[in-house]
């Protein structure tokens, strides 16, 4: 299929040092972006579905970078059915799993821990709830594990390896096994901060430095964060990724945004929600924590969103998360709040609102479009100028 999004005011790259791409179009075929910048009437015309931006920005989908899902949508931390449905109503387009530590009665042996990463893998290997792709089944590393362990779940298409949850006796027995799932090509994550359920301790700089994962989770907290003195180590000691979350400390958000840009490390600064959790669903939670180091620092804006979605993609070696040719076909159209801000929504962000989730398209089909004649006149609803397949693309509102 052939999908053309035109008449948009702004296109932003997702690339925090090149953020603004010139034209006013998109081209999208076959779940993946065909052209950037401005389209020939024939390219528009020979498209099934265009959809008329009226002016809004177009954004790359945001990636959440931890997401707690279990298996289908539903969580049992908060006895939610469609949270990431709903996720994908806040602009969110790729999920990638924090470990499914929150399935009822998971096994920690280490037969069981393998088949639960196996499992909840090949539950999201086709199944895209609302249209967002779920990167899911990490395993949870465990006392027991051995190497062949790793290498026989990386066999089977398990990438991601979390430590942090574990039965260990110290955070440093979790340097061996971090460094047998990165022998075996998998993308490390580490919970940090003080410790967030029964049995678990906290992880400090000194640990993370130690282990050398590819992600240090939640750095801000999650939620409580490490002593202010660790997070010069992290930025200073170490090549580590720094993922601040939502449901984490805004205090250190904000201090380490300013640190990484400081010590010019800002691909390394990735934004995620660590939710759903005892902090709850948060279908907006990406778009709160941008327009916090948006309005709250003199963090750009493009620089926010670029940590939402480039830098994700960049550190986890996905293809999303960039609106540039060959990348996958996931866009979120923003439109501006109502009140102060009404005609730009960069300017929203910047102000400390949330900018409208017009329009979402992931994996080139559009999942909801804005079309409500009661939309406040401060937006403007994107509409689908033309469809010529018989379907109904619109899923609900935002």
């Amino acid at each position: 299929m052939k999908l053309a999004i035109v008449n948009l005011g702004r296109i932003l790259t997702g690339e925090w040092r090149e953020p603004y791409a010139s034209g006013d179009a998109i081209l999208m075929q076959d779940g993946l972006i065909a052209k950037v910048g401005t389209l020939s009437s024939a390219e528009v015309e020979g498209a099934d579905v265009v959809i008329d931006a009226a002016g809004t920005t177009a954004i790359p989908g945001l990636i959440d970078s931890q997401v707690h899902n279990t298996f289908g949508d539903y969580t049992p931390r908060q006895k939610t059915v469609g949270f990431l449905e709903s996720y994908v109503h806040g602009g969110v387009t790729t999920g990638i799993t924090a470990s499914e530590v929150h399935t009822p009665g998971r096994p920690k042996d280490p037969a069981g821990v393998k088949a639960l990463a196996v499992a909840a893998q090949r539950c999201f290997q086709d199944y895209r709830p609302g249209g967002m792709r779920v990167y899911a089944g990490s395993i949870i590393i465990e006392p027991g594990l051995v190497e062949q362990d790793f290498a026989d779940i990386a066999a089977q298409g398990v990438w991601l390896a979390k430590a942090g949850f574990g039965a260990v006796k110290t955070p440093y027995d979790y340097v061996q096994a971090i460094g047998w799932a990165r022998k075996h090509g998998m993308i490390t994550t580490v919970h940090t901060g003080g410790s967030s359920i029964p049995g678990s301790s906290g992880i400090w700089a000194e640990h993370l430095i130690a282990m050398n994962p590819h992600v240090s989770f939640h750095v801000n907290g999650g939620p409580v964060a490490m002593p202010d003195e660790g997070f010069p180590k992290m930025v200073h000691e170490s090549e580590i990724a720094l993922q601040v979350c939502t449901a984490g400390n805004l205090r250190t958000t904000l201090m380490l945004g300013d640190m990484v840009r400081k010590a010019d490390q800002f691909d390394r600064f990735l934004i995620a929600t660590d939710t759903p959790t005892g902090s709850g669903i948060m279908p907006l939670g990406m778009m709160y924590t941008i327009t916090h180091l948006a309005s709250l620092t003199d963090m750009p804006v493009e620089w926010a969103i670029a940590a939402a979605t480039g830098n994700n993609a960049r550190v986890y070696g996905i293809n999303s998360g960039f609106l540039k040719p060959g990348k996958d076909a996931d866009v979120v159209l923003l439109d501006a709040c109502v009140g102060g801000s009404k005609d730009d929504p960069l300017d929203a962000l910047r102000n400390g609102d949330i900018a409208a989730v017009a329009a979402v398209v992931t994996d080139g089909v559009p999942r909801f479009v804005g079309k409500s004649r009661n939309t406040p006149a401060g937006n403007r609803p994107v509409r689908v100028a033309r469809c010529d397949i018989p379907q109904d693309y619109s899923t609900g509102g935002h």
